[in-house]
């Protein structure tokens, strides 16, 4: 399979392709050369040994510099300390305005990549080489950069567009199962908020996407990556639409902060897609079929369906105090009115929600 989609952000001066190839990280190098005369791959020390020593070696045989940059695996290590090390390492190499940035890795790396790339010597080309699921569907495309802070995640960061997101499939056959099903939450997401055949598709394909079968998982992901470039084009900068983008997130993510980021991303916001869900179905939008489906689809995908009975209901109202929908601190939620249409609420795509009504979807999946 190769297949390519244009990401045309409304306004912006260039557009981006977005190419899913198999196997295609040796094949990158006549591309890339385009660029910049150097290069800099960032990438997680895990991702290094299996994907990074490789694209080196692609690139040692055509004659370009290039040079691999290493930091800790992990959610926790998202941070402005991490962003500074890789900074200085950088700049110890000499590196400048000539340089490429290549962030291979999941979403933690082009988050933290993508950030970099975006202020180092004010701003260097900048490519995308998802290693992950989540990278794929989610976090290589859109332009979203960032890190995290004690008082939340991804509170610093910019929009920053990549000049490509290429997605090789075959690195997804070294991925736990666990990381798998992360990825997978955000495709559901995309279905519930946008396309219900993709969601329908998602769930009567479990056993194939979860035994990595190929076909299954390309489809998949080239729809899920259609229904985000759509939404970022219209709304690059989340003024209105692009906020669908967050459903389930507002509650996902005050869990992880919560968890001081022991819960994967993609389990958080299926517990978070559950309980704005619930909220929907108060409000009366959401039918209870609906609301048994999406359940189950959590269910087949091995997900969990309750946050740690340690948290409390007060606790996880306070973290969301700063979630970037948030006005004057009182969190707004993304409200499916069925399985792949949302409610609009003018252009803003989000609302204020009864605190009653919070607190009392909260405890239904409080475990």
């Amino acid at each position: 399979m190769n297949k390519v989609l244009t990401c045309s952000v409304m306004g912006a001066k260039e557009s981006y392709d977005i190419e899913i190839i198999h196997d295609a990280l040796r094949n990158q190098a006549e591309y890339l050369s385009t660029l910049a005369l150097r290069f800099a791959i960032i990438a997680d020390d895990t991702v290094a040994e299996l994907y990074g020593k490789p694209l080196i070696n692609a690139f040692s045989n055509s004659g370009l510099e290039i040079h691999l940059f290493t930091f800790s695996a992990g959610e926790q290590y998202k941070t402005r300390e991490t962003k500074e090390l890789l900074e200085n390492q950088l700049f110890e190499k000499g590196l400048g305005r000539d340089t490429c940035i290549i962030a291979l890795g999941g979403g933690v790396t082009t988050d933290l990549a993508g950030y970099l790339a975006a202020t180092y010597c004010r701003g260097l080309p900048l490519v995308m080489i998802p290693t992950s699921l989540l990278g794929m569907v989610d976090a290589s495309i859109g332009g979203k950069t960032g890190v995290n802070v004690p008082y939340g995640k991804n509170l610093l960061g910019c929009i920053y567009q990549p000049k490509k997101v290429i997605i090789d499939t075959s690195t997804l056959q070294s991925l736990p199962q666990n990381e798998l099903s992360n990825g997978v939450v955000e495709m559901i997401k995309h279905g519930l908020i946008a396309d219900k055949n993709l969601f329908e598709y998602l769930e009567s394909h479990c056993h194939l996407l979860l035994g990595l079968d190929s076909e299954a998982l390309e489809m998949s992901i080239f729809e899920s990556c259609r229904i985000k470039k759509e939404i970022v084009e219209e709304d690059e900068r989340e003024n209105g639409k692009r906020r669908l983008l967050n459903f389930g997130h507002t509650i996902g993510h005050a869990l992880e902060r919560l968890s001081q980021y022991s819960l994967a991303h993609g389990e958080a916001v299926a517990i978070g897609i559950l309980a704005e869900s619930h909220l929907a179905m108060q409000l009366g939008f959401l039918s209870m079929d609906d609301l048994a489906r999406i359940r189950k689809i959590f269910m087949d995908y091995k997900l969990p369906l309750q946050f740690p009975s340690q948290f409390s209901i007060e606790s996880i109202l306070d973290a969301m105090a700063l979630d970037k929908k948030s006005l004057r601190g009182l969190p707004r939620f993304v409200i499916i009115d069925a399985i792949g249409s949302c409610q609009s609420y003018g252009s803003n795509f989000c609302t204020h929600v009864e605190e009653a009504l919070i607190r009392n979807a909260l405890s239904e999946y409080k475990g």
